[in-house]
Formats: structure tokens, sequence, C-alpha cells
């Protein structure tokens, strides 16, 4: 029972990720049906993602009062109400309405998935198996909703693409609650509003104004910043800052990742397209190459972390990433680079898993999952619009450009690998064998 909550759970994850990408490649079509201009494209494209990275650090503490259990059905339930209303939306407006609920749904349900865990799992050694597989959970969804989304718009209407969605989370509603005991009644506890919409309204500036206004990023940076001294001051503070303290490096490598593995296959597509003139399906197919590797990353980052522990194997999946960030870049022949690239984020978000959510109480279960979920959505608008203008300074011919953001990409993994290699001195060195 435990291994089919676990797949039930994996599953949930790995469409609430998909569901960033899968309606990307399907922009065109969805401006023919709805008739929308541009702008009505860039909502439909950043407005899940919106709500969904800036309400999960809400999520993960309503999860931990609450339960895991219960906000985790309700989320889904939301998700998957969006879901089957953004594939009837009759227009644009509609569909950006849908595609926001979408996100708020999922930023209930993805800390809480990563909560449950722990009740899935009682057993440690168990417990950090899963937690190391769950890791490349988000590697496994982005890849999928490229995938799918190059698949449905080949062969059928864009609207198929949110079938998925609510076929899945209609049976995380029905069928869960028979594999995982019921939550304890929610426990009291108060909710830093203020705080909540501070990190609401910082999260969603810096993502949104990342791909578009530099002074909308530097609001958003302001605001989290804001958010920051008042949990210094706050009774109940939604994100205890001691509980960063040695969090803040995998956390770190999570977003650094993230933001490369969105840039670098943005870029790639791009060059296999306009360039070498794959078709979106023969894209789609290409970047298949990177699910072997994700798949086996995660159990071998749970196999490697009780040996070496949590810091080295980081060290390790982020210097592998860098590594295949360099084969990337090889634009004429990055085959190699969608194995070793992937390969490497997926070691790197397993140790950082394992990181985050080791010695974490039960009742901070969901904060600690809010925040690896953070992590992992600011990173891709970052990471794409840094990219994007480091590519951008090297016009002539593309390629020279699109190599250069890739090499600069795995710069900053390479001294993240350092970082965690080799920690200062009076640092947090020691860390509990899992």
């Amino acid at each position: 029972m435990a291994r089919t909550a676990f797949a039930l759970l994996g599953a949930a994850q790995v469409t609430l990720i998909a569901t960033i990408t899968v309606i990307t490649v399907a922009l065109p079509a969805v401006q023919r049906d709805l008739r929308g201009d541009d702008a009505d494209l860039v909502l439909v494209t950043s407005a899940y993602g919106l709500s969904f990275g800036g309400l999960l650090l809400l999520g993960g503490r309503l999860a931990d009062l609450l339960g895991p259990r219960r906000v985790f059905v309700t989320g889904m339930a939301v998700f998957g109400l969006a879901s089957a209303a953004a594939g009837l939306a009759p227009r644009t407006d509609a569909l950006v309405i849908a595609r926001f609920a979408e996100g708020a749904g999922a930023a209930l349900a993805a800390p809480a998935a990563m909560a449950l865990l722990g009740v899935v799992f009682p057993d440690p050694r168990r417990r950090t198996r899963a937690t190391a597989l769950w890791g490349v959970l988000s590697s496994t969804g982005a890849t999928a909703g490229i995938v799918l989304s190059g698949v449905v718009t080949t062969w059928v209407p864009w609207r198929w693409v949110f079938l998925a969605p609510v076929v899945v989370s209609a049976v995380a509603v029905t069928v869960l609650p028979g594999l995982v005991p019921a939550d304890p009644p929610p426990r009291g506890g108060r909710i830093d509003w203020p705080g909540a919409v501070l990190v609401t309204a910082g999260l969603t500036a810096l993502t949104y104004g990342a791909e578009r206004s530099g002074w909308t990023v530097l609001a958003g940076v302001a605001l989290l910043v804001l958010f920051a001294l008042t949990q210094w001051r706050s009774p109940a503070p939604l994100t205890p800052l001691p509980f960063l303290r040695g969090r803040a490096l995998p956390l770190t490598a999570v977003t650094l990742c993230a933001g490369a593995m969105a840039g670098g296959f943005f870029l790639l597509s791009l060059y296999l397209q306009q360039v070498r003139g794959l078709s979106p399906l023969w894209t789609s197919a290409a970047f298949l190459l990177s699910a072997p590797a994700v798949l086996v990353s995660g159990p071998l980052a749970g196999r490697l972390v009780p040996r070496l522990g949590t810091r080295r194997v980081l060290a390790i999946g982020t210097a592998v990433a860098a590594a295949g960030l360099l084969l990337l870049g090889l634009l004429d022949a990055p085959y190699a680079g969608l194995v070793v690239f992937p390969c490497g984020t997926g070691m790197t978000f397993s140790a950082a898993a394992l990181a985050v959510m080791g010695d974490t109480r039960a009742d901070e279960a969901g904060l600690a999952g809010g925040l690896l979920n953070t992590a992992m959505e600011i990173g891709p608008p970052l990471g794409l619009a840094a990219l994007v203008l480091l590519a951008g300074a090297h016009p002539d011919p593309p390629s020279s450009g699109h190599a250069f953001a890739l090499r600069s990409a795995a710069a900053a993994l390479v001294i993240t690998a350092l970082f965690a290699a080799f920690p200062r001195r009076g640092g947090r060195t020691k860390e509990k064998k899992r």
C-alpha cells in the first residue's frame, strides 16, 4: 500500500510540474483558436507559474497546520477543476483565470505531497530512498511537459493537453484517502498573513519580472527583503529564519540547476528547430534522451548519500550538471549533454531534497516541502532570463551566444560544487548519515 501511495503522490508531483510547460508548444494553436494577441499568450504562459511559485510557502504552512492529507486532496481538487476549465475555456481571459487557479491548487498540493512522504514511509531508511527518488520527479515532469506538448500539437487539438491533469487529479482525490491515514484534528496555530502577502507578492514580482521588467525584479527583491525582516519580529513566522540554517546551500543548488535546465533546454530547442530545422515533434523526441538518466540519478543519489553525505553528493551532482552543460554547448552534437546534464541535476535535486527534508519535524514537513518547491519554481524564470540575456550578448552567429550562455551557467554550478565540497570553517560541516 505504501508503494501505491508513493506512486500516486509521485504521479501528482510530475503532473504539477509538467503543467508548467505543457502549453508552450501549443501557444500558436491557442492564439488561432481563441484569437488572442501576444500579450494574452504571455499571461497564458506565466499565469500558472506565478500563482504556483508565489503561494507555495503559504501552502506549506497550511499543510503543517491543517494536515497534509487534507490540504493535498483540496489542492488536487482545485487543480483538477481548474484544468478542466482551462481545457474548455472559450476565451483567452478565461484560460488565464483557469491557469491561475491551477497554480493555486498546485501550491497547496505540492508541499503537502512531500509532507505525506513521512506518513507513507515512517521507517527512516525507506523514507530516505523515497525522498531521493522524489528529487528527480521535477526533472521528469519538466521533460514530460515538453514531450506531451509536442505530441498534442502534432496530432490532436491543444485542449487535450489538460486531459492528463484532470485524470491524475481525479484519481488522486478519490484513491489517496484510502491509502493514507487520516490527519489528526487541525492543530492550533496562527498564520502570518502579512508575511504571506509579502512573500507571495515578492515571488510573483520576481518570477514575472525576470523575463519582462528589471524594475519589477527590483520590486520583488525589495518585497522579499521586507518579508525576511518581518520574520524576525513575527510571533508565528511563515518561514522561521533559523530553519534555513544549513538548508541555504541545497536550496541555492536547486534554484541554479532548475534555472540552468529551463534556460539550457530553451536555447537548445531554439537551435534544433531554427538552425537544424527539426520539427516540434522531433525536437521533443530528442529530449527523451534525458529520461533514462533522470530515472537512474535518483536511486543513485539515494545509495551514495548514506556513504558520502548529502554535501558531497550535492557537490558531485552540481559538478556533473556543469559538465553536462558544457556538452550541451557543443551544439552540433549536444546529445551527450542531454544524458549527462539531467543525470547531474537529478543527483542534485535528490541530495537537496534529503538535505532540506532531513531532521525536519513532522509539523515542519510542509514548510520544508514549500521551500524546496519554491526553489524549483523560481529557478526557471530567473535562469531563462539570465541565459537569454547572455546569449543575446553574442548574437552573431546565434550558436555562439547559446554556447556562451551555457558555459556561464556551467561556471555558476562549478562554484556551487566547490562550496558544497569545501564548506567554510566553523560552518555546518557535520551531517547525519541517513
